[in-house]
């Protein structure tokens, strides 16, 4: 079964805006059945992007992505795009 809709939304606090800045780090919450390498080459698909590591987090109802991104791309300029910051 084909999934089309990987990244659910983009997380926009304080924290988030700080790791974008600080670490070159973009946040999405994501369905709960998605692994790493799909976040990974999502990510690299819809914002033409290379991502050097993907962190995730599973809290009771959702899934946190931490996508670092390599250092020649900047995580505030895609979040510019996405209206986070």
């Amino acid at each position: 079964m084909k999934r089309t809709i990987i990244l659910e939304k983009v997380k926009a606090t304080e924290k988030v805006v700080r790791q974008i800045e600080t670490e070159n780090v973009l946040v999405f919450v994501v369905d709960r059945s998605i692994s790493k390498p799909e976040i990974k080459k999502e990510v690299e698909n819809v914002f033409d992007v290379e991502v050097q590591k993907v962190r995730t987090h599973t809290s009771k109802n959702k899934k946190i992505a931490y996508v670092k991104l390599k250092p020649e791309f900047v995580a505030a300029d895609v979040a510019t795009k996405l209206g986070v910051i």
